[in-house]
């Protein structure tokens, strides 16, 4: 994987339960990792569900992070995505990560 085309920052998200002051648990993202990724397509697509919704879907290439998993998310400029499939790249030198924006 060249270094050069990882021109983008995304932060990696995992959902955690805290207690709030009342000691009720409370459902927060906490960053588990802010990596430098290449963008490699950003599409939308529109289905036909219950009338036309419109999905983003972005795959993220970076660098290898054990742990990751389709529960956490990707902070990327403002918006948030939801992590559909994980692929490792060759033997644990990268991740090509496929996400649907969150609405």
């Amino acid at each position: 994987m060249r270094s050069g085309k990882l021109d983008r920052t995304i932060t990696i998200q995992r959902s955690t339960d805290t207690p709030d002051e009342f000691g009720t648990p409370a459902f927060t993202w906490t960053d588990l990792a802010t990596l430098r990724a290449q963008v490699v397509q950003s599409s939308t697509e529109e289905f036909i569900e219950n009338g036309a919704e419109e999905k983003t879907i972005v795959i993220f290439r970076t660098r290898f992070l054990p742990g990751v998993t389709a529960a956490d998310r990707i902070h990327y400029l403002g918006s948030d995505f939801n992590i559909k499939e994980l692929k490792e790249i060759g033997r644990r030198e990268g991740l090509e990560i496929r996400c649907v924006r969150s609405v």
